[in-house]
C-alpha cells in the first residue's frame, strides 16, 4: 500500500471539494425519519446524481465515474469534511447497488440502478423477522412460485427506511420445506404492491427510522428475483459483506467524529476527569487505525483480492468505536448532554449517541460476528 496520493488522486480530491463547497446545503436538512425530511434528502440524492456523485464506483453508463476504491475513500473524506447530508438511499447505493452489479441481469441493472442513483427509488431492507433477528437462516416469510409470480406471506421487522421508502429488498423462503441457509431467495419488491402493509416503528426520539412490513398474498413478478432461486443466501452474504465491510461505514465518518471529540475535549478539559484525555486520544488513534486498515483492504481489492469473514472484524471495530466516542462525548458534556437544543449545542452528540447504541446490533449483532470470526477465521468448533 502506497500512502502517497498520486497527482490524479489529488486532482480528484480538489474536484470533489470544489463541488461540495458549491452544492452542500447551507442549512441542515430536516430529519430523514420524517416525511418532509425524507423528501429533502431524496432531493439531495438527485443533486448528487446531477454531478455524477451518487455512487462514483459505478460504471459511467449507470451514472457513476468508474472510480476505484481509493477514489471512493477520498470522496467520502471530502463528503464528511463538507458536513454533507446523511444518505437516505444508502441501503440502495451502498448495499443493493454493488449486489446488483454482481448478481443482476442486464435488464435488472438497467431497470434499477439509474433510478436508484437519481433518488427516484429509495430502498429499504427486508432482513429481520420477529423470530429471526441477526440469524437470517431462521427466516420463515414465504415466497411461493405461482406461474410468473411469487406469492409472499409473512412479516419483516426493523426494516431500515421502510416507513417512507419506495422499494424493499429482502430474503424469503421459496422452498417451504427447507431449513436454515437452503431454500432462501433474494427478491426485490415495491412497497406499494397490493397486500403490503407498512407499519412505522417509533425510535427513542419518536421518529420513524424503521418499520415492520406485513405481506398478505403479495404477488411479485418472478423477474424481481435477484440471482437464482434458492441461492439467496449467497446473494445476501454479498450484500452483508458490503454492509459490514467497506461501503456502508467509511472511515471518514469516524475520523470526523473523532475530530469533533477532540474539539469538544479542548473546550471542556478544565472540568473533565483525568482519564478522559486518554479516552479521547484512543478514539482518535482508533479512527486513524480503521482508516489505514480500510485503505489497505481497498488496495488489496483493487489488486484482485477479496473480502470475506474479515468484514465481521470491521463491523465489530467500527460499531464499538462509534459507541465509545459518543459515550466519551456524553461524559464530557455531563448533564448538559441531555439537553436537546434547537440548534447546535449538544443536539448532535445526543442524537449520535442514541444511534450509536444500535451499532452493535444492526448489520448482524456483534455476538453473531464474533461467532463468525471464531468459526471461519480462527477455525474454532461450533
Amino acid at each position: 500500500m502506497d500512502l502517497v496520493y498520486t497527482h490524479k488522486e489529488r486532482a480528484f480530491r480538489t474536484e470533489v471539494r470544489t463541488w461540495m463547497e458549491a452544492n452542500v446545503p447551507k442549512q441542515p436538512l430536516l430529519s430523514m425519519d420524517t416525511r418532509e425530511g425524507f423528501e429533502q434528502h431524496r432531493q439531495w440524492e438527485r443533486t448528487l446524481n446531477s454531478g455524477r456523485w451518487s455512487m462514483i464506483t459505478w460504471p459511467k453508463e449507470m451514472g457513476g465515474r468508474d472510480a476505484n476504491l481509493i477514489e471512493w475513500l477520498i470522496f467520502e473524506e471530502e463528503y464528511y469534511r463538507a458536513n454533507a447530508p446523511t444518505r437516505v438511499n444508502q441501503n440502495g447505493v451502498f448495499l443493493l447497488g454493488p449486489t446488483l452489479m454482481e448478481y443482476g441481469t442486464p435488464e435488472q441493472k438497467a431497470r434499477f440502478l439509474t433510478r436508484m442513483a437519481q433518488g427516484d427509488d429509495i430502498w429499504a431492507q427486508g432482513w429481520s423477522e420477529p423470530g429471526a433477528g441477526s440469524d437470517m437462516a431462521a427466516i420463515r416469510t414465504k415466497a411461493i412460485r405461482d406461474g410468473d409470480h411469487y406469492v409472499i406471506n409473512g412479516q419483516k421487522t426493523w426494516s431500515t427506511r421502510a416507513a417512507f421508502a419506495d422499494w424493499c429488498f429482502g430474503m424469503f423462503r421459496t422452498d417451504p420445506n427447507s431449513e436454515k441457509h437452503k431454500g432462501l431467495s433474494f427478491i426485490l419488491l415495491p412497497l406499494d404492491t397490493p397486500g403490503v402493509t407498512v407499519r412505522p416503528i417509533p425510535q427513542l426520539d419518536g421518529k420513524t427510522g424503521f418499520a415492520e412490513i406485513f405481506f398478505d398474498d403479495v404477488r411479485v413478478p418472478a423477474e424481481n428475483l435477484l440471482g437464482k432461486e434458492g441461492a439467496g443466501w449467497s446473494v445476501a452474504m454479498s450484500t452483508a459483506g458490503f454492509e459490514r465491510g467497506l461501503m456502508l461505514r467509511s472511515p471518514a465518518r469516524f475520523q470526523e467524529t473523532a475530530r469533533r471529540l477532540v474539539t469538544l475535549y479542548k473546550q471542556h478539559k478544565d472540568r473533565v476527569s483525568p482519564g478522559t484525555r486518554d479516552k479521547v486520544l484512543k478514539a482518535w488513534m482508533d479512527a486513524e487505525a480503521y482508516c489505514l486498515n480500510t485503505y489497505m483492504t481497498a488496495s488489496r481489492l483493487i489488486a484482485g483480492g477479496t473480502i470475506g469473514a474479515e468484514a465481521s472484524l470491521n463491523k465489530i471495530f467500527w460499531s464499538e468505536l462509534d459507541l465509545a466516542m459518543h459515550e466519551t462525548a456524553m461524559g464530557i458534556l455531563g448533564a448538559e448532554a441531555e439537553l436537546v437544543k434547537e440548534t447546535g449545542g449538544s443536539r448532535d452528540w445526543l442524537g449520535g449517541f442514541l444511534f450509536s447504541l444500535a451499532g452493535p446490533i444492526y448489520a448482524g449483532t456483534n455476538e453473531i460476528q464474533r461467532n463468525i470470526i471464531a468459526e471461519r477465521q480462527l477455525g474454532l468448533p461450533r
